[in-house]
């Protein structure tokens, strides 16, 4: 059996592990595998974090209709009612949409970030309430707030 080149350990020599505990680094360095594959399984809370940073990055996405459409109204009357037209749209009703899952995402997860640092909600019951409101909240949200725009008329198709 040969050695670690930085132990001198046997246990630790990846050529010889035959329980794929250890991989090789880029440096060359052996490493264990880190547990988490094993050990973890799968929670509302890791989901509503991971979600949280998804609609960060759909937040951006947003941020890019909003400066296009600050400069269509920058552009004058012609660049407006286009822009208009195309928010007016089916695809345009459809970001629309999805925009306004991402922001009540946004608040329910902001929502629950500000109840967890004030060291509230940290406990696993009140962590997996909190964590479910923020995954399964936005979309009926929006669903409702999209049904009192077209109702009240002001969106329409």
């Amino acid at each position: 059996m040969s050695s670690s080149p930085l132990t001198g350990d046997p246990s630790n020599d990846p050529s010889d592990d035959q329980t794929g505990r250890l991989v090789i680094q880029p440096n060359g360095r052996p490493r264990p595998l880190s547990p988490h594959l094993q050990v973890w399984r799968w929670h509302v809370t890791m989901t509503a974090s991971i979600l949280f940073r998804v609609t960060i990055g759909a937040a951006s996405v947003g941020a890019v209709f909003l400066v296009a459409w600050l400069a269509a109204v920058a552009f004058g009357p012609d660049a407006f009612d286009g822009a208009a037209a195309f928010a007016g749209s089916l695809i345009g009703l459809i970001i629309g949409f999805g925009l306004t899952v991402v922001l009540f995402s946004l608040l329910l997860n902001g929502g629950r970030h500000l109840i967890n640092d004030t060291g509230n909600g940290l406990q696993i019951k009140p962590a997996d309430l909190l964590s479910n409101i923020a995954v399964w909240g936005p979309v009926p949200l929006a669903v409702l707030f999209w049904v009192v725009l077209f109702s009240t008329g002001r969106v329409s198709l």
